[in-house]
């Protein structure tokens, strides 16, 4: 193997390592997102787990966030609560940085 072959190779591991934290991240911040969001619908017990699932899964459908945006804003209108997607975006973020620190601190 030349130095060439051997630095692609690490190019290429880390390029997957980092595609793989970033698929984690995304979902955990999906589950934390879906979890608050469930509070804020009025869900409890293991109607808490069950929608956080549903908001992981949604971000299975397309890249981005548009997928999980359509579902959520979706369940907001049908409770008739007051958060803009605005909001929801902002919360997104949020989650997606505690998700990140989170993921980081168990590596």
């Amino acid at each position: 193997m030349t130095t060439f072959d051997g630095r692609e190779k690490a190019f290429e591991d880390k390029f997957a390592h980092d595609e793989a934290m970033m698929f984690k991240a995304r979902a955990r911040r999906n589950r934390l997102f879906g979890e608050w969001l469930a509070g804020e619908l009025g869900l409890s017990g293991d109607e808490v787990k069950n929608y956080a699932a549903s908001v992981v899964k949604a971000d299975l459908e397309e890249d981005g966030d548009a997928d999980v945006l359509r579902k959520v804003m979706k369940d907001i209108e049908a409770k008739g609560l007051d958060l803009s997607e605005h909001r929801i975006e902002k919360h997104l973020e949020e989650f997606f940085a505690q998700a990140k620190i989170q993921i980081m601190s168990e590596a």
